[in-house]
């Protein structure tokens, strides 16, 4: 039982940190993948020892861009040099299949930015933690700290659908105020497509991952509040709203991950002010913090109240 939730929590989890996309736009141009590059008995790329080698997306700000701009290029052109590696990308837009088609085809090495606890790959030691938030104007008079703020009960709220937020969102009845917005985004669209319809006055809140909410608010012309949204794993670990942020490599690239985590280790404040300066909200890691030991001790503590009234 808890496999498959697992990798729906952790699938779900990936898509909201990366905001898979669907379909592909004119601009950026990116060198196009070998269908046959991979495959078992086809040419296949061989790790090359002097290479930092990233998969990443191409038009993915904050995260990531093709002209190396995002606070994630950053922290791993950092990690590459401190290792003496040489930084080169593999792009491809950040849709399912992605990890088929990049890592586990061997045409890069190094994925950044996934959670710690994310079962496709192995990952590092963690080198921040994020969560979701509340973004509005600062000239809209709102106040909203949770989930029980009255103002947020009188809001128009974006908020990506299926995205964890969305289950304290409909524990608190706030569904009706809820203007739905994909996950997978249309490329025809800005990663900062959600912040944008804030500033028009389209919605009142946005509610996303902290990274994206805290780079675009600090882009806005318009002055933004952003507010850490508070943790609901406790009260229901589908709702969870905080996530260690790690590397992944492949699962069998043990030296690699240990090689990444010593120049974690060496470089800790040096990603803490790349985050700083991106705006990308971030609090201490929390050690050991999984999906999965939430969700066990949730269904655990439902399942004794369930045989309690049963027995009653």
């Amino acid at each position: 039982m808890y496999k498959p939730v697992m990798k729906h929590l952790g699938w779900i989890a990936f898509a909201m940190l990366t905001n898979i996309s669907v379909s592909y736009a004119a601009d950026p141009d990116i060198p196009s993948l070998n269908p046959d590059e991979g495959r078992i008995g086809e040419l296949r790329r061989v790790p090359d020892a002097s290479e930092f080698k990233v998969c990443a997306d191409p038009d993915l700000l904050p995260n990531s861009n093709n002209k190396q701009e995002g606070f994630e290029d950053k922290i791993a052109e950092l990690l590459a040099k401190d290792l003496g590696k040489k930084l080169s990308y593999t792009y491809a837009y950040s849709r399912q299949g992605f990890l088929r088609n990049t890592i586990n085809a061997n045409r890069c090495d190094v994925i950044m930015g996934v959670t710690s606890d994310f079962d496709a790959l192995r990952t590092t030691k963690p080198y921040y933690r994020s969560g979701n938030v509340f973004v509005y104007r600062k000239d809209s008079g709102l106040n909203i700290t949770d989930w029980d703020s009255p103002d947020l009960k009188k809001a128009r709220i974006g908020i990506v659908g299926q995205s964890t937020a969305t289950i304290p969102l409909n524990d608190h009845n706030l569904m009706a105020n809820a203007r739905p917005y994909r996950m997978q985004r249309d490329l025809n669209l800005p990663p900062s497509y959600m912040v944008d319809d804030l500033v028009k006055g389209d919605i009142d809140v946005a509610i996303l991952w902290g990274p994206i909410g805290g780079y675009f608010a600090k882009q806005s012309n318009v002055p933004l509040v952003v507010k850490l949204i508070p943790e609901y794993e406790t009260t229901n670990a589908k709702g969870k709203e905080y996530w260690n942020i790690s590397v992944g490599v492949r699962h069998p690239d043990k030296e690699r991950a240990a090689m990444i985590n010593a120049a974690i280790d060496r470089n800790q404040d040096k990603i803490n002010k790349i985050l700083d300066d991106y705006a990308i909200p971030h609090v201490p890691v929390v050690e050991g913090d999984s999906v999965m030991k939430v969700y066990r001790k949730d269904t655990k503590a439902h399942e004794k109240v369930r045989g309690g009234d049963a027995v009653q």
